[in-house]
């Protein structure tokens, strides 16, 4: 699907965790112990359905659950955003996929990210073939548009910090996760965008992620119709109290939310 195409986008946030996913392991603070299902948040992670494929942005290492939450019959690719673990820890998993579907999986990534996807899992790459591990495409991504199965991904450069990071316009949505700043030649390439997907960590200034403020007003010079907050710490406050604070184009996402792009 080509920039401008009719063609509708289905979103599943397939997670909208920070790193540590929320609740965090032996905290107490009232997000972590929070009945709302909304507070529950797996590490980062989407899911793109249209004309009947399905492309997966990270997968970290909740992608096997993520997977088997959402009844998932069909994978044809993984983008990534960058390298951290929180991002690419699943990858071994699409080897269900490979037995299944009977095909090997088109990964998308930046040269930097595939080398560390070498690094992190040297079995998947090694010149004998070992029967267990995944069975992949790899796609070496720069700054210029690509597609994945007639769907044109814009890559989005943006910094985590020292770091860069991918982040992908699809026709008229945007996703961007772990940034903490977007030069104006890439706010850019975002403008217009119905639908924008930012990252935002927590309340206070963090040095590689937008904290709530910071995201807020990014969104607010890119005026979308509708923007939804992610990789989300619980420092940022419970679901429903935070989502009445924020202006009302702009939301929390959660966990299996879903959102159709036109």
């Amino acid at each position: 699907m080509k920039q401008g195409a009719t063609n509708k986008l289905k979103i599943t946030f397939l997670g909208t965790g920070t790193s540590t996913g929320v609740p965090v392991i032996t905290c107490d603070c009232p997000v972590c112990t929070s009945k709302d299902p909304r507070d529950k948040r797996f590490r980062t992670s989407i899911m793109i359905e249209v004309n009947g494929r399905t492309v997966v942005v990270d997968c970290g290492p909740d992608f096997r659950i993520q997977m088997l939450r959402e009844n998932v019959q069909n994978l044809d690719a993984v983008v990534f955003t960058h390298e951290h673990r929180d991002h690419i820890a699943g990858l071994d998993d699409v080897r269900a996929f490979n037995y299944v579907l009977n095909k090997k999986i088109d990964i998308y990534g930046t040269e930097r990210v595939m080398e560390a996807i070498r690094t992190e899992f040297p079995y998947i790459f090694s010149g004998t073939r070992y029967f267990g591990a995944p069975q992949l495409n790899i796609h070496t991504i720069d700054t210029d548009p690509f597609e994945i199965c007639g769907i044109e991904f814009i890559p989005i450069g943006v910094m985590h910090e020292k770091l860069p990071v991918t982040g992908f316009r699809i026709g008229d949505f945007t996703y961007i996760t772990d940034a903490s700043f977007i030069a104006p030649e890439e706010l850019d390439k975002i403008r217009g965008s119905k639908v924008i997907v930012l990252n935002a960590l927590r309340n206070s200034k963090h040095v590689s992620h937008f904290s709530v403020s910071e995201a807020v007003e990014v969104l607010a010079k890119l005026e979308p119709e509708m923007a939804y907050l992610t990789h989300l710490s619980h420092f940022v406050g419970l679901h429903e109290q935070v989502n009445q604070r924020l202006p009302g184009f702009i939301k929390l996402a959660y966990d299996r939310m879903t959102v159709v792009v036109e």
